[in-house]
């Protein structure tokens, strides 16, 4: 039997404990890896040692599959009514909002993540998603159409069982992107958490078995990626697979679906979004949005907006005063649980050298550090808010997925420059546009090539509003009613009239 962990919080934002089983939840029960394996988590404000979870491998997700298609053929997907897939779904919704305090404080002791904020956006943003997809379990439906001789009309079914991989910077509101609109289709679910940022994906399952959902419905398997990721990606009993993360692992993932089954995939990737701001936005507000769009989850978000372009008419003035509002921010880096804290550190020790290797190479290359470009402190994986300028757009920080809280200013003339140099790239997540001109708002959002673009805000995402990327920046959508297209498969049927 998995062993539990409980955590005990005594700290300015959240005092409390919170318990934690440590093994894989597997046809509604906690149970051992076959092989006994386990990882790692870490505090990455302190860098120590949290607990060790289990680690399963590719026998774990076999069991798991074999679960999963058997609660999808006895008590799930045909077998339980759209309406009652709802309640189930808004019953987990309930229940995470009851314990809401628990969740974020997990969040912000294993991602690093502010505690106010975990809360008030990951965690409410979760519940919000599955009430969404809730509200459409009993709403996926076909159409009948005209033909001689026919009755026809069209099926929205759900695939069976589904294999899911999600990422450590958004380990809750991911989760909710990928449970709300597979368990709305009537699809199962055989889901693998980042082993980097495991707690809340675990905590969870206490309120599915709480919430009444048929044993093997979800089911999460712990691991790491060469192991319960390949395993998902290459299963023959899983008929589609969506996941989120790198540009690097999609290309894996897609290769392994496509010589395994030729499973449907769906992938949110990688990103290098696009801030352009014209002379005429509102400096003041502007400001704000795109230090948020960069700085935002310690600039661990695909979306992030890391090239920011800036027309020369009010460049030297934007400059003047986003260093203010910018180093007025680091100074607000610290404990994710401290009291007027906004920035905590990287997620592990990986991506702290990950990002401090970015900032030596744009040093190399000859890009100027405006502000920051060093670590915080002398323990964890804080790195100060970081400015770049006299940068080119052939640099490897302008063109490369950074990954945390590192923005190049670059200087534009006209609109026809801002456009080129922001389509300058593989990535096509999102982008951001600030003016207060309201053609050239519409103009410049349609002709950059994302699938996102946000004017006069940044990182505003909405359930009911499609999210996904172009170019190499992924496959599919996910929010919205588009996300559910991705959990159905389309049968026509044609029934006879004549005799």
């Amino acid at each position: 039997m998995p062993a539990t962990y409980t955590h005990n919080f005594d700290t300015p934002a959240y005092k409390g404990s919170v318990t934690v089983n440590t093994g894989l939840f597997i046809g509604g029960k906690w149970v051992d890896p076959v092989q006994g394996g386990s990882v790692e988590v870490v505090n990455p404000a302190t860098g120590k040692v949290i607990i060790s979870v289990a680690a399963g491998t590719k026998e774990d997700v076999d069991i798991a599959v074999k679960t999963a298609a058997q609660a999808f053929k006895t008590s799930w997907g045909y077998k339980c009514a759209g309406a009652q897939r709802g309640k189930l779904i808004n019953k987990l919704a309930d229940l995470l909002e009851r314990d809401i305090d628990e969740f974020a404080a997990l969040e912000a002791l294993n991602g690093g993540k502010v505690w106010s904020i975990a809360k008030a956006a990951d965690l409410k943003g979760t519940i919000d998603t599955l009430r969404y997809y809730a509200g459409w379990a009993d709403k996926v439906q076909g159409k009948t159409i005209e033909v001689k001789g026919k009755f026809a009309y069209t099926r929205h079914e759900p695939y069976g069982v589904v294999g899911q991989i999600i990422p450590w910077n958004f380990p809750m509101y991911m989760l909710g992107w990928k449970l709300g609109p597979a368990l709305a289709t009537g699809n199962t679910i055989v889901l693998k958490p980042s082993e980097i940022t495991p707690l809340t994906a675990l905590k969870i399952c206490d309120l599915v078995n709480e919430a009444g959902f048929p044993p093997g419905v979800v089911n999460i398997v712990n691991g790491y990626g060469t192991t319960v990721g390949q395993a998902i990606t290459e299963h023959p009993d899983i008929q589609k697979v969506a996941f989120t993360g790198s540009t690097l692992v999609g290309r894996k993932v897609l290769k392994a679906a496509s010589e395994s089954n030729l499973k449907v995939v769906t992938l949110e990737l990688g990103g290098k979004s696009p801030t352009v701001i014209f002379d005429d936005a509102n400096l003041e507000k502007t400001i704000k949005w795109a230090a948020f769009g960069i700085f935002y989850n310690m600039g661990q978000c695909c979306t992030a907006g890391s090239r920011i372009f800036v027309q020369e008419g009010i460049y030297d003035k934007f400059l003047e005063k986003f260093t203010a509002h910018a180093t007025e921010f680091s100074q607000k880096t610290g404990d994710p649980f401290g009291t007027d804290v906004q920035h905590g550190p990287q997620v592990s020790q990986t991506q702290f050298d990950r990002v401090m290797g970015y900032i030596e190479s744009a040093k190399k290359e000859g890009a100027k550090i405006h502000i920051g470009g060093e670590r915080h402190g002398d323990e964890g994986f804080f790195i100060k808010p970081t400015v770049f300028t006299d940068c080119t757009t052939d640099m490897k920080i302008t063109q490369e997925e950074i990954f945390g809280p590192v923005a190049t200013i670059i200087k534009f003339k006209t609109e026809e420059d801002a456009i080129r140099m922001a389509n300058d790239t593989t990535y096509g997540l999102a982008c951001h546009i600030f003016t207060e001109n309201v053609s050239r708002a519409i103009r410049v959002a349609h002709a950059l090539e994302a699938g996102t673009a946000w004017v006069n805000t940044a990182q505003t995402t909405e359930v009911s509003v499609p999210f996904g990327g172009y170019k190499q920046s992924g496959i599919g959508r996910e929010l919205g009613e588009y996300a559910l297209d991705t959990y159905t498969q389309v049968k026509g049927v044609h029934i006879a009239l004549d005799e």
